[in-house]
């Protein structure tokens, strides 16, 4: 029970830090973080569609597709992180009118302390949803590497948001991702020190 509450509190703080890193930083800037992110800025670009509405919808809808490939388990915590991470976004963001500071700085900012929240999430169990689900799913059904998939969905959806709201959105969302994933490659090679740490790394399918 002590391992399933500190579990929940990491991955609640891990999830509330991604959805800050989105709502504060890179959403004021239409900054995609992923391929779900991308269609949560074009439908509220478009039609004003909440950004949290869009994320937690599509990752709703994938997990309940993807749940034999990736193990009810790991399903529930995944969406329990991306749960956390719409409720921050819907609350932040109705209250910020305006950037904090300028595209790049936000940018820095906004990617790793999103690169940091997604390095928790993989290295204690979970998932933060998005298009690595969907990409799972084709590379799965299909054979083919899930990281070319990936690599596919995330670059039309990229052009999409760059051709609908701005073409900088695509150089944005790139050095995002280099910054993101580096970040995440440091959380997750990290050595933990503490113990219950150390059972989450042995346990991720608990």
């Amino acid at each position: 029970m002590k391992l399933f509450s500190a579990k929940l509190i990491t991955l609640g703080v891990a999830a509330i830090l991604q959805g800050v890193a989105m709502a504060i930083f890179l959403f004021p800037h239409n900054i995609p973080s992923g391929g779900a992110a991308g269609i949560s800025v074009l439908l509220h670009h478009i039609a004003q569609v909440p950004y949290a509405l869009t994320l937690w919808t599509l990752n709703a809808g994938m997990l309940v597709l993807a749940i034999k490939w990736l193990g009810t388990s790991s399903a529930f915590w995944t969406i329990y992180c991306v749960t956390v991470t719409s409720l921050t976004i819907n609350f932040i963001s109705p209250h910020l009118h305006h950037p904090v500071s300028t595209v790049f700085i936000d940018l820095i900012i906004g990617s790793i302390l999103f690169g940091i929240g997604v390095g928790i999430l993989f290295r204690v169990g979970a998932s933060s949803g998005g298009m690595d689900i969907l990409a799972l799913i084709i590379s799965k059904l299909k054979g083919v590497p899930p990281g070319k998939t990936l690599f596919y969905i995330n670059g039309i959806i990229l052009l999409l948001t760059g051709i609908l709201v701005d073409w900088k959105v695509i150089f944005y969302a790139l050095v995002c991702q280099w910054i993101g994933t580096k970040m995440i490659d440091i959380m997750y090679k990290l050595q933990w020190k503490n113990k219950w740490t150390e059972s989450f790394a042995e346990k991720t399918a608990s």
